[in-house]
């Protein structure tokens, strides 16, 4: 992502309520409980919320890259954490000794006129964004002054958005805030958490005649209370009553898209026993669908009857003998 001179006056990690040496975890978990509370879905006609929802995603945007993290750390030390450039005064000069551009004079640079650099084009240039080499009369090692005027493809930009999983598995159409404008993207029906989808021609403009470049969205899918998707796969935790558990049943299990299929309980399972069901998981049209597995989850009554507890204490003094933690006992021996 080209370097901006928002980055001098904005705080990201303070947009996201992190420190600045935090991991790249730390950054996703935050930036996801950001996305989920202050979504504009979730917070209709709430500009405040939406303001919050829009820092945090530019902030993500920086902060997820390490390189534009690094460029980014490096700019506001420099700028002594968020006061801007001048044309006077040293600060801009110092910038560019700092990056071998100084030594009194080597380097030089204009505050107005067409033809003068702009301020990003000046950062992306010392971040490795110019041109090639310069011809005789040029300024040596800054690339875009005085260089041949060869086309030059534009930047590419970066993006995230938060979806629900709903969206995720149906797919749906999103706008995304980048580089000062909005872009429609349309989210492909399967998509999984972390996946990019590229926009082309909405990056930043070519140079010289050069095509633009494109838009990198990753999408981030919101944790849902009953379904996880990995990959193709649909895992889901399913309640089973204890008679259930200990004699066997056949349930209805709902599958992601909404529609029911039944699963057979064998006799005698226990909490996390797992059952796949074949090809009811993401379906993505091209006959490949993924599984479905079932993660049966043995719940116990928190109040009983007289009459139920007398029932329970005849089955415990009628299997004494199957001790449940045996086999524990004996692999917890050092």
């Amino acid at each position: 992502m080209a370097a901006s001179q928002d980055w001098i006056t904005k705080d990201f990690y303070a947009a996201l309520g992190v420190d600045k040496d935090a991991s790249q975890a730390d950054i996703k978990k935050a930036y996801n409980s950001y996305a989920r509370k202050y979504h504009p879905d979730r917070n209709p006609g709430n500009k405040e919320a939406e303001e919050k929802f829009k820092a945090a995603s530019e902030a993500y945007q920086v902060l997820s890259d390490p390189e534009d993290r690094k460029q980014y750390d490096a700019i506001r030390s420099m700028a002594g954490g968020g006061a801007r450039f001048s044309s006077g005064g040293g600060g801009f000069e110092d910038i560019f000794t700092a990056f071998g551009g100084g030594n009194g004079g080597t380097f030089r640079y204009t505050t107005g006129g067409a033809d003068a650099p702009g301020f990003e084009d000046i950062l992306s240039q010392m971040f490795g964004g110019g041109g090639q080499q310069q011809s005789a009369g040029g300024f040596g090692g800054f690339g875009g002054f005085g260089s041949r005027r060869r086309p030059e493809r534009g930047a590419d930009l970066t993006a995230s958005i938060s979806i629900p999983l709903r969206q995720a598995v149906d797919g749906t159409t999103v706008t995304v805030q980048t580089g000062g404008q909005n872009v429609t993207a349309k989210v492909p029906a399967g998509i999984t958490d972390g996946q990019k989808i590229r926009i082309r021609g909405k990056g930043r403009p070519g140079v010289h005649g050069g095509e633009p470049g494109d838009v990198l969205v990753t999408v981030n899918v919101e944790p849902h209370p009953v379904y996880e998707v990995k990959g193709k796969d649909v895992y889901v935790n399913v309640p089973v009553s204890f008679d259930e558990a200990t004699l066997g049943a056949t349930i209805e299990v709902p599958t992601i898209y909404g529609k029911k299929v039944k699963v057979k309980v064998p006799a005698g399972s226990s909490s996390d026993k797992l059952m796949r069901v074949r090809r009811k998981g993401i379906d993505n049209g091209r006959g490949d669908a993924g599984d479905m597995y079932v993660r049966l989850k043995v719940v116990v009554p928190k109040k009983l009857s007289d009459h139920a507890r007398e029932i329970v204490e005849q089955f415990r003094d009628a299997t004494t003998e199957a001790d449940p933690r045996r086999e524990f006992h004996d692999m917890a021996k050092l």
